[in-house]
């Protein structure tokens, strides 16, 4: 809903003031914040949009009792992203609290939203239309909207996006441009939020691979990936840029190793 309100914004008068009011985890720490609005078409996630900053965006936790526990458990998918990509301790600190989450304490969901914002905020006010460190942010959604695509949009996103980081981890390893380290460490996180890891649907490696070129960052057939350093740090900086390639062989390793499973 904030997506469609956002991208009606945008366009409506060449862009007209709106207010965002997250009600869902994953809505109030990554989708109202940072201005990107977009639509889904058959051909690829978040095709049509602007990029169109909000007025407000006001995010009240009760809002989240209403939240069926997967809905819950996919906006941690996010949270589990901003700590792997930039806070070592916040991602440490998600990992040793998912009870606290699940029972929606609202000190704990409070801190989570707080941080979340903070780190997202931190990067979007350095490269608001993503020609830089922006990228970062991307990290596992180039996996996960590949699998939304060819799925039909049947995976939550936050469900998508644990498969992504798990899968562009190991990319990583492969690339050795992440410390493996870092795949056990989010493969541990990701269960404790009882999110997915792999698929369980029946894809084929030629329509995971075609939904992979069809990403918004690839460019002239080649497709970029935001990885990890390590947990707490993205392998990127500036003037060596924030995303990279990887060869074909290691792409297809990955895809292979999810369709299989």
């Amino acid at each position: 809903m904030g997506d469609i309100a956002g991208f009606v914004a945008a366009t409506f008068r060449r862009g007209v003031p709106y207010v965002q009011i997250p009600t869902s985890l994953l809505a109030m720490i990554d989708s109202s914040i940072g201005g990107k609005t977009g639509v889904d078409t058959g051909f690829g996630k978040n095709l049509v949009g602007a990029f169109h900053q909000p007025n407000v965006v006001l995010a009240d936790v009760q809002t989240l009792a209403t939240l069926p526990p997967v809905q819950l458990a996919a906006g941690m998918a996010e949270a589990l992203k901003h700590g792997a990509i930039a806070d070592e301790a916040y991602f440490a600190d998600l990992v040793s609290r998912p009870d606290a989450v699940r029972s929606l304490d609202p000190d704990v969901l409070i801190s989570t939203v707080k941080r979340s914002v903070e780190i997202k905020a931190s990067v979007v006010t350095e490269d608001e239309r993503e020609n830089g460190r922006r990228a970062i942010l991307n990290f596992g959604h180039t996996v996960a909207h590949a699998l939304e695509t060819t799925l039909g949009y049947e995976l939550l996103h936050g469900e998508a996006v644990a498969i992504g980081m798990l899968a562009e981890a190991k990319l990583g390893v492969l690339e050795h441009v992440t410390d493996p380290g870092a795949v056990d460490s989010l493969q541990q996180a990701l269960a404790a939020y009882r999110l997915p890891v792999d698929i369980a649907d029946d894809i084929s490696v030629s329509e995971l691979s075609e939904a992979l070129l069809q990403d918004k960052k690839t460019r002239g057939g080649t497709v970029k990936f935001a990885l990890l350093e390590r947990i707490g740090s993205v392998a990127g900086e500036i003037g060596a840029g924030w995303t990279r390639t990887a060869s074909k062989e290691n792409i297809s390793t990955v895809i292979r190793d999810l369709v299989a499973n």
